[in-house]
């Protein structure tokens, strides 16, 4: 999962805007892990059981992201 790359990166963003902009690429990218899983599993090439927990954490972190996002734009 990339997108704890682009969080790490939003701490020395140059402006709010530029935070934000991080955080929502990380968010795209929590996103397509999810996308990428589904495929994974409906081609059968790994179990639903082995990688739920991973989109269930994928899902945590869309909530947090977006929350963090949604804050942030208020300011």
């Amino acid at each position: 999962m990339f997108h704890g790359a682009n969080c790490s990166e939003a701490k020395y963003a140059q402006s709010n805007k530029d935070f934000i902009n991080k955080y929502s690429i990380a968010l795209k990218e929590a996103s397509e892990t999810i996308y990428w899983i589904k495929i994974m599993i409906k081609s059968e090439l790994v179990s639903k059981s082995k990688f739920q927990n991973l989109i269930e954490e994928n899902e945590i972190i869309i909530k947090i992201l977006t929350t963090s996002i949604n804050k942030l734009k208020e300011k």
